[in-house]
């Protein structure tokens, strides 16, 4: 998607949440709080989402390649495609990935 396609996109998406929230603070707050728990997943395929503008992601790899994404579902496809397979949320080295983060064992 090009830059003016983010900004300019449709209504919220689903996984925006926070949809009766009308504290901007609130709502900035919850989303940079799915990014954080986004780059939990995607460190583990060696990739980086940052929030962009408030209405869109960015999405890049190691070598900084970067696609603009508008919301989590093109994101995860996005992500898909820049790694050239499927991210496995049910991936056991993911899961125990995770697991040692929320322990806070890194990993």
């Amino acid at each position: 998607m090009c830059g003016l396609c983010g900004v300019l996109g449709g209504g919220p998406h689903w996984t925006d949440g926070a949809t009766g929230v009308d504290d901007p603070s609130a709502r900035r707050r919850e989303r940079l709080g799915r990014v954080a728990t986004v780059n939990r997943v995607l460190a583990h395929y060696a990739l980086r989402s940052d929030d962009w503008q408030g209405s869109a992601y960015l999405l890049s790899n190691r070598t900084g390649k970067t696609e603009i994404v508008d919301n989590l579902t093109h994101l995860w496809q996005a992500a898909e495609r820049m790694i050239g397979r499927g991210c496995d949320p049910l991936d056991p080295a993911l899961i125990e990935r995770l697991g040692m983060d929320r322990l806070g064992r890194g990993g």
